[in-house]
């Protein structure tokens, strides 16, 4: 069986990334992630995550490049670097909670598993 593909955006904003955490109600309730959605046919990584972001978000994004693609528990998980297109979110349809949350602090949420390889990379010391 094919994974899910799923695209999520990784938004990084005056050293600050997004961390959205998921609603009751949705699998993996009250864990983190990134924000983002499954890719609809004819549709590319790219096209999919700013639609999406907008949908959840109602904010714009730029996408900037591309951090990892991994295969976690029937998902694939594309996650793309992305910067704001203006302000930053406040709410979330998706999501009961926003954290802009610096790189030394991103380990210490509870994030779901497809994000966590994205949370390792970031997280690494440079």
């Amino acid at each position: 069986m094919q994974p899910l593909e799923v695209v999520a955006a990784v938004i990084e904003d005056a050293g600050e990334y997004l961390a959205c955490r998921r609603g009751p109600g949705r699998a993996a309730a009250g864990r983190w992630e990134f924000p983002g959605g499954k890719i609809e046919p004819g549709e590319t990584a790219r096209q999919a995550l700013v639609r999406e972001v907008a949908e959840e978000l109602g904010v714009g994004i730029r996408v900037t490049g591309h951090l990892t693609t991994d295969d976690t528990g029937g998902i694939r998980l594309v996650c793309l670097m992305a910067e704001l297109d203006g302000e930053r979110p406040t709410a979330s349809t998706d999501h009961d909670a926003l954290e802009w949350v610096p790189r030394e602090r991103l380990a210490g949420l509870d994030w779901a598993d497809a994000d966590l390889p994205a949370v390792r990379l970031l997280a690494r010391p440079r």
